[in-house]
């Protein structure tokens, strides 16, 4: 993704919301080290799969996914497509798709899982927390 597309995109919408090991205490939460914080939501729009050493989030009513929502730049949110292999020219070939979610504290990028889940469990209330 070009610079002018990801200042364009943060410009738009400059939230994320997290649910696997970008959220708090995880160990990828070093990645939103220098992103605002804004506070904890919940979202039916999502289901939640336990892919191992992370979850996937598909696109899928649930009873209410546990969600981290923060404030970040277009450099940040350049950083988290790559670690989330976001893909911006060919987004169903990259192991996740950047889709906006709406939240509490307004629309936010999500990041949702491409790869099949079948065989895998389902975490349709709550979150996901590494075994």
């Amino acid at each position: 993704m070009s610079a002018d597309d990801l200042n364009a995109a943060i410009a738009t919408t400059p939230l994320v919301a997290v649910y696997g090991t970008l959220k708090k205490g995880l160990n990828n939460a070093h990645w939103l080290s220098a992103a605002t914080w804004l506070g904890a939501d919940t979202s039916t729009d999502l289901t939640l799969y336990d892919i191992g050493p992370y979850p996937g989030a598909k696109w899928q009513r649930s009873r209410g996914i546990t969600l981290e929502v923060y404030r970040v730049t277009a450099n940040q949110l350049a950083d988290l497509d790559v670690l989330e292999d976001h893909r911006p020219q060919a987004p169903a070939q990259g192991e996740y798709q950047r889709r906006l979610l709406a939240t509490r504290f307004g629309t936010a990028w999500v990041y949702v899982y491409n790869p099949s889940v079948a065989g895998r469990r389902m975490i349709a209330q709550g979150g996901w927390l590494p075994q």
